[in-house]
């Protein structure tokens, strides 16, 4: 899997601080959140949403100040402790119960009679310092991404957490953003059902592969979009 950017890391920071309200969007309205374009420009800018719920202001908020630190955290390494902290900052505000730390009781997953396993810290370290060590940028994003979500290692904001670990992997190395466009979430979602039942990520990280992942060639090329 060929990175389809090579971006520098200060070109990468300019393509997601210029995107950053359209990414914030999408991400949201994958969780099913019912905010709007607007009403999600108008929230990161600190402004008044009438209408729109507190949870989902709260929601898209922690989402700014995730990104934020990821955007602050570029060379350090994706490991379990930034992942926790990740999901600290996506569950704050009391959004999540016990955001930040490994679920302590079983949970369901929508569309699935499929249950993932009760979390192991070792174990999740242990995966982490193996997908650490894929050589492609956007490949090892992208199994970052599709294990964190299939874990479910939290109690909630697990696609969030997910998404913004293979971000911080994305810009740290040029190699563009991930963000599942909006016309794309219902297919996503149904592959990502596939994923957890059968535990064969081939089919989602092609798709997130063709299909999600944004960048800009700033005169420098992109790699061939090939697997």
């Amino acid at each position: 899997m060929t990175d389809k950017y090579h971006m520098t890391q200060e070109q990468n920071v300019f393509v997601a601080k210029r995107n950053i309200i359209d990414y914030i969007w999408k991400s949201a309205k994958l969780e099913g959140l019912g905010v709007t374009y607007p009403d999600t420009e108008a929230i990161f800018n600190g402004m008044a949403v009438p209408g729109v719920k507190v949870s989902e202001i709260v929601a898209v908020n922690n989402l700014k100040h995730a990104w934020q630190f990821l955007l602050d955290t570029l060379d350090v390494p994706c490991d379990y402790a930034l992942l926790c902290k990740l999901n600290r900052l996506v569950g704050g505000d009391n959004l999540i119960l016990d955001a930040g730390q490994l679920r302590k009781w079983p949970v369901s997953i929508g569309g699935t009679t499929w249950k993932p396993d009760m979390p192991d810290d070792q174990a999740i370290r242990q995966q982490l310092g193996e997908i650490a060590a894929i050589e492609g940028t956007t490949e090892r994003a992208i199994a970052l991404m599709l294990y964190v979500m299939r874990g479910q290692f939290f109690l909630d904001g697990n696609k969030r957490t997910a998404m913004l670990a293979a971000n911080q992997v994305m810009i740290g190395g040029g190699a563009g953003v991930i963000t599942v466009p909006i016309d794309d979430q219902r297919e996503f979602t149904r592959l990502l059902v596939d994923y957890y039942e059968s535990n064969d990520m081939g089919e989602l990280a092609r798709f997130v592969y063709d299909r999600c992942v944004d960048g800009i060639a700033f005169g420098n090329g992109g790699a061939s979009a090939s697997l």
